[in-house]
């Protein structure tokens, strides 16, 4: 199954490097002229690269928190990113210090937003028993997840405000979720390794990720340190979504449908469904992209944000069908 899923993945970048429709003109598939060839291969590996991160930090989440609702876009850790790289624009923009240019090139300060809006949204997600023992509420973890990226949805927008009009226009855009078709090569090279780094990293404990679906006192009976993993999956889901925002500003439900359909096609088995996630992610995120070159409503391309808003929300309700009538 993950040679199909390979396969799909493989089908979907080639399409979206051979699709072409010229403004006003017909849809054509054709290699692209030399020209044009950097330009699409950037955006489909910048697609690859913030689909696989997303679906694998949604895998990873779902795990330690055993929450299948876990995902970076719905427990705030996309609008934490967001938030830090927006502030970071702003402040780069209010000091002079740099010309002022769109908020992704500054990924320590979406990492640091990352890792605390998933901090907070931890420690309150938590409950204490009469014994004084504490576990994770699944309720309390949505809740909370929900608020905190409402919190600092408000706050990108407050720092949005802050800028010119025409430095806010490209906001708004990246704010939409958009793939770029330039990027430099350092940094998608950067970005890469890190997201491939952070992938064997996650492998490298696929026993223990299994593991941890059981209860905590189980967990640790079964000699896993949990506190030490904790740490480090936390770490690994805040690269990756810094990453992925970094890159193409908050996209939703990537980080929630890639590994709910990986589990459908192989198993729960960590080993398996890791590289399963990264693909499934891939394949929608590129896929997503490439549906978009299709679609002309007179506007102008939509913004690939848009689309899967609006698409994912539709396949997250028929997974969530399937899944209920298998269980």
């Amino acid at each position: 199954m993950l040679t199909l899923m390979g396969l799909a993945a493989v089908a979907v970048c080639l399409l979206r490097l051979v699709i072409d429709r010229p403004p006003g003109g017909s849809l054509s598939l054709a290699w692209p002229h030399p020209d044009w060839m950097q330009f699409r291969l950037t955006a489909m590996v910048t697609a690859v690269i913030v689909g696989g991160s997303l679906a694998l930090a949604g895998t990873l989440l779902q795990t330690m928190l055993r929450n299948p609702l876990a995902s970076p876009f719905i427990l705030g850790v996309s609008s934490g990113a967001g938030l830090g790289l927006m502030a970071m624009a702003w402040f780069v923009y209010f000091t002079g210090t740099a010309g002022a240019t769109m908020p992704g090139q500054w990924w320590p300060s979406a990492l640091a937003g990352a890792i605390g809006a998933l901090a907070i949204v931890y420690v309150l997600g938590r409950r204490r028993s009469a014994d004084g023992a504490a576990w994770l509420d699944p309720v309390a973890l949505v809740l909370v997840g929900v608020v905190v990226s409402t919190i600092c949805a408000g706050g990108m927008m407050f720092f949005q405000h802050l800028v010119p009009t025409g430095l806010r226009g490209q906001f708004t855009t990246w704010l939409m979720g958009s793939i770029p078709e330039y990027v430099s090569g350092w940094r998608l090279l950067f970005s890469a390794s890190l997201a491939v780094l952070s992938l064997l990293y996650a492998f490298g404990q696929h026993r223990s990720l299994d593991i941890c679906l059981l209860s905590d006192d189980e967990a640790t009976s079964l000699g896993v340190s949990l506190g030490s993993l904790r740490l480090g999956i936390f770490l690994s889901c805040g690269i990756l979504t810094s990453l992925a925002v970094s890159l193409a500003g908050p996209i939703a439900f990537v980080g929630l449908i890639g590994p709910h359909a990986a589990r459908l096609l192989v198993g729960a088995r960590h080993r398996w469904l890791l590289p399963g996630a990264v693909l499934c992610g891939v394949t929608l995120l590129v896929g997503a992209d490439v549906l978009r070159q299709v679609i002309d409503l007179g506007g102008g391309r939509m913004p690939v944000g848009v689309l899967l808003t609006i698409g994912g929300g539709v396949l997250f309700l028929v997974l969530l069908r399937v899944e209920m009538k298998r269980s």
